[in-house]
């Protein structure tokens, strides 16, 4: 089991790191394009959140006797509030445009989501192997559009192309670090699957509306607004249809 989770931790960290090459090997690309990643990503996200990990992390709550997943999941809120104000102010995807962050801080902040990430793969795949690869669907869209903000923060903060791509090379081996080290302490994890799992719906939650979606609604005009809403739409139909098809 350890190989399909550092399997999928790893496909959805490249995937993610899709979105950036496509920013350093493309000379022109169009905020209209990222902005629909961005209304992609939301629509995932929530539908992950609510369709997916909260009705699993109910039912092993239940079960185990302890607790509710309101708590754990208003616990993810507050973690990435405080995260985002802390770290930050560089983080999240497209936040930095009154305060420039450096490559540095860039460069841990990535690193310390994407621990959180292998994390949330790894117990969602645990809990449930088709909900693993579910969420690992979910971390992978989002990080998209973040990728390609932050890979054109380190070019403009004067590193090369291959030293933008090294840099997130190595914060997307953070990945692989949490979620192994929780496959090895599934024994002390396993009786918290379902409040860590409410957790990462609440920092899913928080992603999508305090980061994605206001993002979006700077954006007038039908003519951007139509083709966000189809593409936040197909996010949600995405999960629903994958949900569907594996009996998650």
């Amino acid at each position: 089991m350890l190989w399909q989770i550092v399997l999928l931790t790893f496909s959805s960290g490249v995937l993610s790191l899709g979105g950036g090459l496509f920013l350093i090997f493309r000379k022109r690309w169009n905020e209209s394009f990222v902005l629909k990643l961005t209304s992609f990503a939301a629509g995932v996200l929530l539908s992950t959140a609510f369709l997916d990990l909260l009705p699993e992390a109910n039912i092993h709550i239940q079960e185990s006797g302890k607790g509710d997943v309101f708590l754990p999941t208003l616990g993810g809120m507050i973690l990435f509030f405080l995260l985002e104000r802390s770290l930050l102010w560089y983080h999240h995807h497209h936040t930095a445009h009154d305060i420039k962050p450096t490559i540095w801080m860039v460069t841990f902040g990535d690193g310390f989501h994407n621990l959180i990430d292998g994390v949330a793969i790894s117990t969602s795949f645990l809990l449930n192997p088709a909900l693993g690869v579910t969420t690992a669907i979910a971390i992978a869209a989002h990080e998209i559009p973040q990728e390609i903000a932050d890979f054109g923060i380190l070019l403009s903060g004067g590193l090369t192309k291959w030293r933008a791509i090294a840099f997130n090379l190595v914060t997307t081996l953070t990945a692989l670090i949490g979620a192994i080290i929780t496959y090895y302490f599934a024994p002390q994890i396993r009786p918290f699957l379902g409040v860590l799992t409410a957790f990462t719906a609440g920092m899913f939650s928080y992603i999508a509306l305090s980061d994605l979606i206001p993002e979006l609604h700077r954006t007038k005009g039908q003519k951007d607004t139509v083709p966000q809403v189809v593409a936040f739409l197909l996010g949600i139909i995405m999960i629903g249809v994958f949900k569907s098809l594996t009996g998650v």
